[in-house]
């Protein structure tokens, strides 16, 4: 199956084509980009036809398509949700919606990570994952807040993700261990997001949403009608 990955639940943008005989061709963010300015709209459909031009194949090859939901912030996550489900409609494909918490674990490549992506507002989105899979259901909170809940664990976990960058201190003075700043671990790679899709079973493109955690900043004010 040639499968079509891509993340945009950061301010970096993840693309990877992963060949139906596991051969991997990815674009993948620099630790530079999580503080850089967003640019998914410049982006996406570069990074992801260079994917596709390095495997030699074109969109009309493509088997199914796999998109990073979140959490993560809401501009990107609508860009590069909307991209994912224009294609796969385009297409007629399957689209598997995978965690961007759970990406971001599997690329950690450690027995026990937890994944930390910076929810802005003083707050990260959260989730802790051993080798069988989630232990810690995404969540979003304060940073002190995880830091007591790790603490009481008694768990030294791997942290990664710009909200471990970020809240480094209060999360390594409750047992994390963090990576430097620049390390790769802490970006959601989009190789990642395609290995998951195969345990997430696709589902139509329509149905496939921003998985946000919680209400946006922004939202309409209700209409009222005029007497």
């Amino acid at each position: 199956m040639n499968l079509l990955g891509l993340d945009t639940s950061t301010a970096a943008t993840a693309a990877c084509l992963l060949r139906s005989g596991g051969e991997a061709f990815e674009v993948i963010p620099s630790a530079s980009d999580l503080t850089a300015p967003p640019a998914h709209t410049r982006e996406l459909m570069p990074a992801l036809a260079r994917v596709l031009g390095d495997a030699g194949l074109g969109f009309a090859d493509l088997d199914a398509v796999a998109a990073g939901i979140g959490p993560g912030t809401f501009t990107g996550l609508r860009i590069g949700i909307a991209t994912a489900r224009a294609l796969a409609a385009a297409r007629g494909l399957p689209l598997h919606p995978v965690s961007s918490l759970a990406a971001l674990a599997a690329g950690a490549d450690a027995p026990l990570v937890l994944a930390a992506i910076d929810a802005r507002r003083g707050e990260v989105f959260a989730a802790l994952h051993d080798e069988a899979g989630e232990r810690w259901v995404p969540f979003v909170v304060r940073p002190e807040l995880l830091a007591e809940r790790l603490r009481e664990s008694a768990l030294t976990p791997l942290a990664v993700g710009d909200g471990a960058v970020r809240y480094r201190g209060e999360l390594e003075a409750a047992g994390a261990r963090i990576p430097p700043d620049d390390s790769p671990r802490h970006v959601v790679r989009a190789l990642a997001v395609c290995r998951l899709a195969a345990r997430v079973a696709p589902v139509a493109p329509q149905a496939v949403v921003p998985h946000y955690l919680r209400m946006p900043d922004a939202v309409p004010e209700p209409q009222t009608r005029r007497p």
